[in-house]
């Protein structure tokens, strides 16, 4: 009996999952071809979330879509599991004692075709990832990536750029 309860769990859960994700493709301009590649994967937010295609996104992931921003994500690219792209975010250098007046550092994330991007990474917002690009797992991206880059780091650091011909 109770091998059968967790068969209907897991079955039950499974198909939740997959309206949820169905919603997902509704609301937002994703392409038929995307990955939800595990569970629970976010994406929020009032504004637009473009996805080309055959890229994937992994498990726990979250894209935070604020109002007036947009989070556009290339064909072929593969972001791993608890991955966090968001569009807005608290201003650093702001007296978090004035709540009222603090400002929130918002802008737009592109990443490019083909891009790689490891588990546990963070990009903040109004930042560029270039074609082909990789990052680390577990970094931090706090500014723009050029295209054949590999970094990695906290904060992200150029490593290097990729060995092949461009």
């Amino acid at each position: 009996m109770k091998k059968i309860i967790i068969k209907l769990f897991h079955k039950i859960r499974t198909w939740h999952e997959i309206d949820r994700q169905n919603n997902l493709r509704k609301r937002y301009n994703i392409h038929s071809s995307f990955r939800f590649n595990g569970e629970n994967i976010q994406f929020y937010g009032d504004g637009e979330l473009v996805i080309a295609e055959q890229s994937y996104i992994g498990s726990y992931s979250t894209v935070q879509l604020a109002k007036g921003c947009t989070v556009k994500i290339g064909k072929g690219c593969s972001i791993s599991h608890n991955v966090r792209i968001y569009t807005a975010s608290k201003s650093p250098d702001w007296d978090f004692a004035d709540k009222a007046n603090a400002p929130n550092k918002i802008g737009n994330v592109i990443i490019g075709d083909f891009v790689w991007i490891g588990a546990n990474v963070l990009i903040n917002p109004g930042l560029t990832i270039g074609d082909n690009a990789v990052i680390g797992a577990n970094s931090v991206v706090t500014k723009s990536i050029e295209a054949y880059a590999i970094y990695g780091g906290v904060p992200a650091k150029l490593i290097r750029m990729k060995k092949i011909d461009v």
